[in-house]
């Protein structure tokens, strides 16, 4: 019975992949970018050179140095070609906030408004409110189109992911220029982003935005839970093929399921990129799946300092500031458990740290063929709560391998790889406001809570 089970299993999955809508795609039309200063460059070489249209989608667009060069650039493209479209989606509620622990600071939206009256021709820039509240789901779809160039990164837009003070954040960028995939890309966003009752120009004043969309957008939420790209094409067997998804909702996501679907067919290895090591029990259960039949898998994860939210026990203590250490409990309780399948070389876990650096890449590789590029952070809230996307790209003859290796290369050189869970700290080794922040949590029985929501 447990065969037939694995053989049913097996015969979904692979239904599942030959049925995803795929655009063959030149290889030497892509390129594997591998630093945040490369993402800076070429964003702006992008903006520049854009003569149709330009779609940005990000979680933000930060009132900072970068930021405000981005959003420049944006407006000045705008001025010297008044026939540009011009669109930028963030998330609404994130836009209307400062950063965290900077309450009284000056909104994202403020910063837009403050930008835009200095320019003559307006520029879309759109808030998406996913969700009635941030805490249960954001705006996480990432990927600007210049023309006929689809860019995509887990990154959103500031100082760190831009490297604009030479300290960086770590992801993933690819350019791919495609002009049926640039189409399916824009009109997926402008489908479900483009909706006026719901997502709200941010250039409006906040008394007039604040309520405006709750009317619709139960309604809206329903359609953008069952939205997908609207591509076309079947795969095809000597060629470069991608395949563009989204999806938000524990329940019927096709994002979702592709990753399982990916994992469940692997045959010899899995690489996975997260920044934040908090699996859902079905990615879990997958992972282990994979071991067990020996497929190889290795995990980059950030070390707990290269955490966008670690604070150095140098610097005041924030209770966001325990989410590293929350992450590192859930690794080393993982590696703990896996540790013969680490010794029998089954399982390669590897911690990325360099200098004061962060670490933001999301992605899974399965058999050297299928490579996911995403802005998944492949967690429970992700899984559940934040409307996500990603690229899929299928390479048999594997075209992109040289520049796939480059980038992994690049990115193992500050790793370390962990052969044993005692490399891991416990809770006993954290500073203690931390041990009492998480000995508090434990006490009160809401981790359960938190590792659904982060």
């Amino acid at each position: 019975m447990r065969i037939d089970r694995f053989m049913l299993q097996n015969l979904l999955n692979k239904r599942r992949m030959a049925s995803l809508p795929q655009t063959s795609i030149d290889a030497a039309a892509v390129e594997v970018l591998c630093h945040a200063s490369e993402y800076k460059q070429r964003l702006l070489q992008l903006i520049q050179g854009a003569r149709r249209r330009i779609v940005l989608t990000a979680l933000y667009l930060q009132a900072d140095e970068a930021g405000e060069e981005v959003l420049r650039a944006l407006f000045a493209a705008k001025q010297l070609n008044p026939n540009l479209d011009i669109k930028v989606y963030v998330d609404f509620h994130r836009a209307r906030r400062g950063l965290i622990g900077q309450e009284n600071a000056r909104t994202n939206a403020q910063f837009y408004r403050e930008i835009a009256a200095d320019y003559a021709l307006p520029i879309e820039i759109l808030g998406v409110p996913v969700k009635k509240r941030e805490l249960f789901g954001v705006l996480h779809l990432k990927g600007f189109v210049f023309d006929d160039t689809l860019f995509y990164s887990g990154a959103s837009l500031n100082n760190v992911y831009l490297g604009q003070t030479g300290r960086y954040r770590a992801d993933r960028y690819l350019v791919l220029t495609n002009a049926a995939l640039a189409d399916a890309f824009v009109a997926g966003h402008e489908q479900i982003l483009g909706q006026t009752d719901v997502v709200q120009s941010l250039l409006a004043p906040d008394e007039q935005i604040a309520q405006a969309y709750k009317n619709s957008h139960r309604s809206w939420l329903k359609q953008a839970r069952g939205a997908c790209y609207p591509q076309t094409g079947e795969r095809q067997p000597d060629a470069l093929n991608a395949s563009l998804l989204m999806g938000m909702g524990r329940l019927n996501n096709p994002l979702n399921k592709v990753i399982l679907a990916t994992l469940g067919l692997a045959k010899q290895d899995v690489l996975i990129y997260t920044p934040y090591f908090n699996p859902p029990p079905a990615l879990a259960k997958a992972l282990k799946a994979c071991i067990k039949r020996g497929v190889k898998v290795t995990i980059v994860v950030g070390d707990k300092t290269a955490n966008d939210f670690y604070i150095p026990p140098t610097q005041r203590f924030s209770r966001i500031g325990g989410l590293p250490y929350l992450y590192e409990t859930i690794l080393r309780k993982f590696v703990k458990t896996n540790q013969s399948f680490i010794d029998a070389g089954l399982l390669d876990v590897r911690l990325w740290k360099h200098e004061d650096n962060s670490f933001h890449l999301k992605g899974i590789s399965v058999d050297g063929v299928k490579h996911l590029f995403t802005g998944h952070n492949l967690n429970p809230r992700a899984f559940a709560l934040d409307f996500e996307n990603g690229i899929l790209v299928e390479d048999q003859l594997g075209q992109l391998s040289a520049k796939l290796q480059h980038e992994q290369q690049q990115l193992f050189v500050n790793t370390t790889q962990i052969s044993h869970y005692s490399q891991i700290e416990m809770m006993r080794d954290y500073p203690e406001p931390v041990k009492k922040l998480l000995g508090r949590i434990k006490g009160v029985g809401v981790d359960l809570v938190l590792k659904r929501l982060i």
